[in-house]
This record gives C-alpha cells, sequence and structure tokens, in this order.
C-alpha cells in the first residue's frame, strides 16, 4: 500500500471507530476524497478497496461505500492507533493466547472441541467475505479460550472483541489481505493446526500452533 493511500485508511478508520461516521453512514465519495486528501483516483480507490478488506466498509458498485457495524467499541483498544501499537498488541496476544490455547488441549469438553470446530468451519465458509470473516475469525479465537477452562482468558478475549482482529488488518500489505486466496488457505490451515492439536489433547503443540499463527500475523505487519 502507499504512503499516501496509509494516510487515508488512517484517516478514515479513525472516523469510523470514534463514530464520527456512523454504520449504515455512505463513506464520502471518490470526487470529495480526491479533493480532501489532494491525491489521485487510484490512490483513494486503494485505500477504499484496503478498508473494505479490514471488513470496515462494503462497496457496492454505483451506490458506493457503507460503514459496517463496528463490532466492537473496547475502550482499550480505541487508544490503539499506530503501526507500534497494533505490533505490540499482536505481541500481547501471542501471549495469552498460546497458554489458553495450552491449557484448552488439557482440559476441553467434548463439546466445546465440537465448538471449536463449528467455529472453524464458518470460518472457512466466509473468510474471504471481508465483513463477515472478521466476526467468524474472532469467533474461533474465543472458542479456544473459552476451553481453557479458566475464566479470566475467556472474559479478556471476550473483551478485546472483533477489534483484535480487525485493527491488524488495516495494516496488511495487499498481499496478505484475507480475499486473497493464497493468504486465506495459509491462514484457514494455521487456524486448523491449532484445532488439531487441542483435539489430540497436545498442550505444546497447541501453544506453539497459537504462537506460529500470530507471530506469522505480526511477521506480516512489519
Amino acid at each position: 500500500m502507499s504512503g499516501l493511500a496509509a494516510q487515508i485508511v488512517e484517516d478514515l478508520k479513525q472516523r469510523i471507530l470514534d463514530g464520527q461516521i456512523a454504520p449504515g453512514e455512505k463513506l464520502p465519495g471518490e470526487n470529495s476524497l480526491v479533493e480532501e486528501f489532494g491525491v489521485s483516483r487510484t490512490v483513494v480507490r486503494e485505500a477504499v478497496s484496503r478498508l473494505q478488506s479490514a471488513g470496515l466498509v462494503e462497496t457496492f458498485q454505483g451506490r458506493g461505500s457503507f460503514v459496517l457495524e463496528v463490532p466492537d467499541r473496547t475502550p482499550g483498544l480505541r487508544a490503539v492507533r499506530s503501526h507500534r501499537d497494533v505490533l505490540e498488541l499482536m505481541e500481547f496476544r501471542i501471549g495469552v493466547e498460546s497458554e489458553a490455547a495450552g491449557l484448552a488441549a488439557v482440559r476441553r469438553t467434548a463439546h466445546q472441541l465440537k465448538g471449536i470446530e463449528r467455529a472453524l468451519d464458518d470460518f472457512r465458509r466466509v473468510g474471504d467475505d471481508p465483513g463477515r470473516s472478521v466476526e467468524a475469525d474472532f469467533a474461533f479465537h474465543l472458542k479456544v479460550a473459552v476451553a481453557s477452562g479458566n475464566r479470566f482468558y475467556s472474559d479478556l478475549v471476550a473483551e478485546l472483541g472483533p477489534m483484535m482482529i480487525m485493527l491488524p488488518r488495516t495494516q496488511l500489505d495487499p498481499a496478505y489481505e484475507i480475499s486473497n486466496p493464497d493468504h486465506l488457505l495459509r491462514v484457514v490451515h494455521e487456524h486448523e493446526n491449532i484445532q488439531t492439536a487441542i483435539a489430540r489433547s497436545d498442550p505444546e503443540a497447541a501453544r506453539a500452533a497459537v504462537r506460529v499463527h500470530l507471530a506469522n500475523t505480526r511477521d506480516r505487519l512489519r
């Protein structure tokens, strides 16, 4: 993503997260954004495409782009502004979620394992739909946290909410957008490794699978 497009993404993202552009409202038109930011139509289209890939807006041909419902407005995550903030969020998630997965591999019930498997199936089906994949991706991680049997893990992940998925997506290179079929396959495979380790009741493999998955996201952000 070009530097100019990144600036537009950050500006519009904050307007959406701060509620300046409410869910269901239309983004400023292409001509307005070109004039406001002093950039070309190509740059504006690149920025809007990134917002769409992050699950923040949905674009309809001939009608424009409309803001989707922001999944979560957790105060702590509203303070995540910079690229460094997002990297630190990923580091935090690696520590929390890898241990939760290790506990899940030991403590999960048959019912909880089914829940993880259903969440994985849902993510497979909607993974290339940015607007729905944020919720599906988050649901998988929350099911793993619940299966840890420790309410502090599940409460913490629930409090972070789907924004913990959405925020990093706005920072990724286009090659790593969820709408990219190759990238989608990689991410699905990473989720499958987590599920498989938990199903085998292998805590070390579960911890490692989560670390690999989240570290890969962190590295893509770099």
